[in-house]
């Protein structure tokens, strides 16, 4: 299918999405605490079935869906996404006890899911984690009891010690997808990904002032135990899991960042067309209707890249990591500048309390930073490059 072209089911539906987003999510958005989980919105969205889509579609689906969301209400679309991306993991490489135990909860709403990975001394360069997986056998001695029956069971038995930081949904998520490193050393060879439920003895949290309208904490691993059966995919090779997840959300944290631009640019058309200025309206000043079709051209630029990232990705094209790179990063940067475009057209008013543009405002900035900032999209970019320079020679 055309990156450029939807069908028109498609377009059906974000336009269906974008009528639930207004209609039925952003009431619940509203009622929310700022800073914490909102169960009642995650559980609205598990009764449409749209967290079960998040698993069972492509990722275009999900682009299409967090730029629908977005559009209409950036709450529903970030708990949308946050379910996505810690449970992303275990519906990819977990294992079947896994899937059954935690998939269905997530998908209906009811159990809430996180992605850690951040640390306070390593966050683009995820390859630097510190947060150790120390067997039990290499704590106790080889000639202890359980270090035998591990080995002879084939289940291995850790104890996380160390910091996670900036994590989405954290303290107060029920489970965590958490990257440990279980090979000193290795660098990203040596980090193993674990299904890390949030009752597990030696597990604290502690909630972080951001500007953020939803949860970012920090996590405490005090001894956390862990055993194989909490293992994703394979040990050693947790990075693979968390650079494959990455790869599906990077495009569709371009969408989200689509979803605002039009939103803002929606906003910017209607406001220059009507407001009185110099004997006309703002729309007739040059200055004003240039800067409108600067943010079109560019709203569309982005929204194209993140449809052709999305559409590699499900093709399993060989180039997804730097189309992912470039998406995300062309598309944030873009609701960077088209939001803040929209601001200054529209003056104070956009800067007061509760106005769509100041709650898009502080909603744009972040995108820029998680999930890889802006400058390692543009690292990823240029390894890509030059990888294929050096393929050719």
């Amino acid at each position: 299918m055309p990156a450029f072209s939807l069908e028109p089911e498609q377009t059906a539906w974000c336009a269906e999405l974008r009528t639930l987003a207004a209609q039925r999510l952003r009431p619940l958005a509203e009622k929310g605490e700022p800073g914490h989980v909102n169960r009642a919105l995650v559980a609205e969205l598990g009764r449409l079935g749209l967290l079960r889509r998040v698993f069972a579609s492509g990722a275009l689906d999900l682009c299409l869906m967090r730029e629908s969301l977005a559009y209409a209400c950036t709450e529903a679309e970030t708990a949308l996404a946050l379910q996505g991306l810690g449970a992303h993991p275990v519906h990819a490489h977990g294992t079947e006890a896994q899937r059954t135990r935690w998939l269905p909860a997530v998908t209906d709403g009811t159990a809430i899911a996180a992605f850690a990975l951040s640390e306070p001394g390593a966050g683009s360069d995820a390859g630097a984690l510190g947060l150790a997986a120390e067997r039990e056998e290499d704590r106790r001695g080889s000639e202890g009891d359980d270090a035998a029956v591990a080995e002879a069971d084939g289940h291995g038995r850790w104890r996380l010690t160390g910091d996670k930081c900036w994590i989405s949904n954290a303290p107060e998520a029920d489970f965590y997808t958490v990257f440990a490193r279980t090979t000193p050393g290795a660098g990203a060879r040596g980090v193993t990904a674990f299904l890390v439920p949030a009752d597990r003895p030696g597990l604290t949290g502690s909630p972080l002032q951001m500007l953020s309208p939803h949860p970012i904490g920090a996590l405490r691993f005090d001894a956390v135990p862990v055993t194989g059966d909490d293992v994703l995919g394979e040990v050693d090779r947790g990075f693979a899991v968390a650079m494959g997840t990455l790869n599906l959300f990077r495009p569709s944290v371009g969408a989200f960042a689509v979803g605002m631009a039009r939103a803002a640019l929606d906003a910017t058309v209607a406001h220059t067309a009507r407001r009185g200025a110099f004997g006309g309206t703002l729309s007739d000043l040059q200055a004003v209707s240039h800067q409108v079709a600067e943010m079109a051209l560019r709203t569309e630029a982005a929204r194209l890249l993140v449809y052709a990232a999305a559409s590699a990705y499900d093709e399993n094209a060989p180039d997804v990591p730097g189309r992912a790179a470039m998406a995300k990063l062309l598309a944030t940067e873009t609701a960077q500048f088209v939001v803040d475009t929209a601001v200054q057209l529209h003056g104070a008013r956009a800067l007061q309390r509760g106005h769509l543009l100041e709650h898009l405002y502080r909603e744009v900035r972040a995108p820029r930073i998680y999930e890889g900032a802006s400058e390692v999209q543009r690292s990823i970019i240029a390894k890509e490059l030059y990888a294929r320079q050096e393929a050719t020679e």
